[in-house]
């Protein structure tokens, strides 16, 4: 039986983050694969992490510049690492590779964060992303992961033609892998127009789009959806909601903060509309994913919807300003008699994206091509080891100058 090892930068909450379902995903993938599981992290533990261990997954806590994780790796033997995000193939990846150079390394990168840092910064300066924006710290090391790794997965067709057009990567390096779904939801299962009540948001505060998205929704959007629906209400969810956050709730202007969903899928399911406002961001958002599959049609961004539809008509409507947004709603919110047509364009984005059966076997067939011949396609990637030879020369002896400094410090 084959190994796997997954270094998390987090352990995964598919509850309270499309990171966390997008990781839960891929290790059914694995695992469907016949794959030995074991999942480590030097993360805290948090109250919604998932109980892998009910998969026959084993949890391993490892450490941050520590030698244990050799010892630990040597012993396991991995025939594939997945690093989830580029800081944990940063942290581990020299040690991969010293210490189990022949196991098949990785990279999840979730969504691109340099292509978020860069519109976050846009959207301050009130301008447009600028090739500029990606010589900046997070671009430069985010990439070099990429290169570094056997293999990326991309959660977007739009970050796929970034990281080939903008930054030059081989498409061989790359694998374009969505959220996926066994099966889609049937039309008859939806629940229909007169079932559902109020607008929703949803997503983890954790995330800065998403607090964004709230604060725009705050200020901007919803005094103006309320003149025209004075007695609609917005329930925003989202796990590990700050203080500054549940201090925007207002019972009398219909702005309710409702904090952690035990049920994500029940709450977006008895919302006839779903509000995602993203002014910046990148990747595929969860919140719309789960939108379709509920049935709920949505009012997003052109940063919301993007990759998401894969040309398809988009089931709500897609605006970038606040009164656009705001009168979307309330179209949307009164609209009984076209509330199927968006219900039934949900499901055909689904049909046509994000079943697992369109994915799964192309991921089986390309790990197993890249263990038969896994030095012939390094041996094409002179530029992966040219990053990895300097990297072993500096981040190796910086893990190795702070284990011994911790050390001291006992």
């Amino acid at each position: 039986m084959k190994k796997l090892l997954v270094i998390g930068y987090v352990w995964p909450e598919p509850d309270s983050s499309a990171a966390g379902r997008y990781m839960l995903n891929l290790l059914n993938f694995f695992l469907k694969l016949g794959y030995e599981i074991s999942f480590a992290s030097p993360a805290a533990e948090s109250e919604h992490r998932f109980a892998f261990e009910e998969l026959g997954i084993t949890k391993v806590d490892i450490k941050l510049n520590s030698s244990c994780f050799d010892d630990y790796i040597q012993t396991l033997k991995p025939d594939v690492v997945l690093f989830d995000r580029f800081m944990m193939e940063e942290q581990f990846g020299w040690r991969v590779k010293k210490y189990c150079p022949d196991a098949l390394r990785i990279l999840d990168l979730e969504d691109l964060q340099c292509l978020r840092k860069a519109r976050h910064i846009a959207l301050k300066q009130n301008r447009s992303v600028e090739s500029e924006d990606f010589l900046e710290d997070i671009a430069l090391r985010e990439i070099a992961a990429v290169w570094r790794s056997d293999m990326a997965l991309v959660i977007s067709r739009y970050e796929m033609e970034l990281l080939t057009g903008q930054f030059g990567v081989p498409s061989d390096k790359l694998f374009y892998l969505p959220f996926t779904i066994q099966a889609s939801p049937q039309k008859a299962q939806l629940l229909a127009f007169e079932q559902k009540q109020h607008f929703i948001c949803i997503g983890n505060f954790r995330h800065e789009p998403n607090w964004d998205a709230v604060l725009f929704l705050k200020e901007e959007i919803w005094p103006l959806i309320r003149k025209q629906l004075k007695q609609a209400e917005l329930h925003i969810y989202g796990a590990y909601p700050p203080k500054k956050a549940t201090q925007l709730d207002n019972k009398k202007q219909g702005f309710l903060i409702k904090g952690w969903a035990q049920d994500a899928m029940q709450v977006m399911s008895q919302a006839r509309v779903c509000l995602a406002p993203l002014r910046f961001g990148a990747g595929l958002k969860g919140k719309l994913f789960e939108a379709m599959l509920a049935g709920t049609p949505s009012v997003t961004t052109d940063i919301g919807a993007e990759a998401m539809s894969a040309n398809l008509m988009w089931p709500g409507f897609i605006a970038n300003n606040a009164e656009a947004i705001a009168n979307a709603a309330v179209a949307l919110y009164q609209n009984e008699s076209e509330y199927r047509h968006y219900q039934a364009a949900g499901l055909k984005i689904i049909q046509t994206e994000y079943l697992t059966e369109l994915y799964f076997t192309d991921f089986a067939e390309r790990i197993e091509k890249l263990l038969f011949d896994l030095n012939g396609h390094r041996a094409k990637n002179f530029t992966g080891a040219m990053l990895m030879h300097h990297t072993m020369k500096s981040t190796q002896y910086m893990a190795q100058w702070i284990e011994a400094k911790n050390k001291l410090s006992d």
